[in-house]
């Protein structure tokens, strides 16, 4: 089965910019760590073509890979802290709001 592309008109603009600075960040890492992109490549086991999407910040590209080579890279705490327990945990069943001050409800 092939896979289904994700098309950015899909994705909300705030995860394209995540996306985006996800990608960045793999780039800059792999540069000032002297990692060669095959190198790389052979360490996640992915494409040359999947590395390169990752670096532009392809949401078709899928969070697992990212997520990996960022562990991969050492930038994966960083760049994506674990969640509070509270947003994941059994019996929370409340919507997650921003703070009253920040954001404003018009998104959705």
């Amino acid at each position: 089965m092939p896979k289904k592309n994700t098309r950015s008109e899909a994705v909300p603009t705030l995860v394209q910019e995540r996306l985006r600075a996800w990608g960045a960040c793999i780039k800059k890492q792999r540069i000032s760590q002297n990692i060669q992109a095959k190198d790389l490549c052979r360490r996640t086991g992915i494409s040359d073509a999947t590395l390169r999407r990752l670096e532009k910040g392809d949401a078709g590209a899928g969070v697992g890979i990212f997520l990996a080579t960022l562990m991969v890279l050492g930038a994966l705490d960083l760049a994506a802290p674990m969640l509070d327990n509270y947003l994941w945990e059994s019996g929370t069943r409340s919507r997650v709001r921003p703070p009253a001050n920040e954001g404003d409800d018009d998104d959705f």
